[in-house]
């Protein structure tokens, strides 16, 4: 391997949410819950792999770890065998809960093996695009990559030649609360639920409420419970999830809240608007009415859903996928 790549690199994957409601496998959301993995060249060609937290005991520790596997689609689309490597992998996105964990993996996979290879852009940066495209590829459809990679919230689609995606402005009074159950769901199972075709009355609807949700989510945040309203896959997946859907319905009709299936399910997550008239800087807490918002909330969400789901407010991640070497 050329002097010039570096032989350690540590990858920060954000969680994501998709669909959003009715942006069906284009709209995408990047939470502040985060994978990290760190990846070290091994000179003797052996592989190594450690997993902490989600995942641990359950996922294979060997050539078939999904890092693993995106770290060799890379080095196999740059023409150069995987080398030997050692990773450390500590996961906090839940797994089988629609918060993107599978994406999250393939995004770091391919991430560190970019950082490696030496993929950089004009300005000299990592090669983003290259890594969304590449991962994008392997998830099968882009609408968790592309937050997972740029951030924030996207809009992602299939090109004529190669998947695109561009980033939509977030207004600072969105506020996503993440309801996750204690229950699994393979996103196989979910999307094998879906009909081959739907209603053109529902799929105009469709259209026009993931329209309204790009103005929603970037200046009129008091439109979300309207712009979530979804026709095209939530209520078929019902009998896999009958919880999630009892729960995001009373959310709705009873508080008001913009409650959807996050990805394939069955974490709810609930796209609030806390009325805050500006951005808090940086870092800073939440403050003054903005907070107690929050935390009634949250309050009136636990009354809701129980015991067995843990309800847990997340910042937006602004930035995607942080690559260090």
């Amino acid at each position: 391997m050329s002097h010039t790549h570096p032989a350690r690199v540590r990858v920060r994957t954000p969680a994501t949410s998709a669909n959003l409601g009715p942006g069906f496998d284009s709209l995408g959301l990047a939470l502040a819950l985060h994978d990290e993995v760190d990846v070290e060249v091994d000179p003797g060609g052996g592989l190594g792999v450690e997993v902490e937290g989600e995942g641990a005991g359950e996922v294979p520790l060997d050539g078939t770890h999904l890092v693993v596997r995106a770290m060799r689609a890379a080095f196999e689309a740059a023409g150069r065998p995987l080398p030997g490597l050692r990773l450390r992998c500590r996961n906090a996105i839940p797994h089988g809960r629609g918060l993107g964990s599978s994406a999250s993996a393939i995004v770091a996979g391919v991430g560190a093996a970019a950082a490696l290879l030496g993929w950089t852009d004009a300005a000299g940066g990592l090669d983003r695009d290259r890594v969304f495209e590449l991962a994008a590829d392997l998830e099968g459809h882009p609408d968790n990559v592309a937050p997972c990679v740029y951030g924030g919230c996207t809009v992602a689609w299939r090109g004529e030649d190669r998947w695109r995606a561009v980033g939509v402005p977030v207004s600072p009074r969105v506020a996503p609360v993440a309801c996750v159950p204690a229950e699994r769901l393979s996103t196989e199972r979910a999307r094998g639920l879906l009909p081959a075709a739907v209603p053109h009355a529902d799929a105009a609807f469709s259209a026009g409420r993931a329209a309204l949700l790009v103005a929603a989510v970037s200046g009129h945040p008091e439109l979300l419970l309207e712009a979530t309203e979804d026709r095209l896959h939530e209520r078929y997946r019902e009998p896999a999830m009958p919880e999630s859907l009892r729960i995001a319905r009373e959310l709705r009709k009873v508080h008001g809240l913009a409650a959807v299936v996050s990805g394939a399910g069955p974490t709810v997550l609930v796209l609030a608007d806390t009325g805050a008239a500006a951005p808090a800087p940086a870092g800073a807490p939440e403050t003054g009415a903005a907070l107690q918002i929050h935390e009634d909330l949250v309050d009136s969400i636990r009354e809701r859903t129980g015991k067995h789901w843990h309800i847990r407010p997340l910042a937006i991640d602004p930035s995607g996928a942080r690559i260090e070497t």
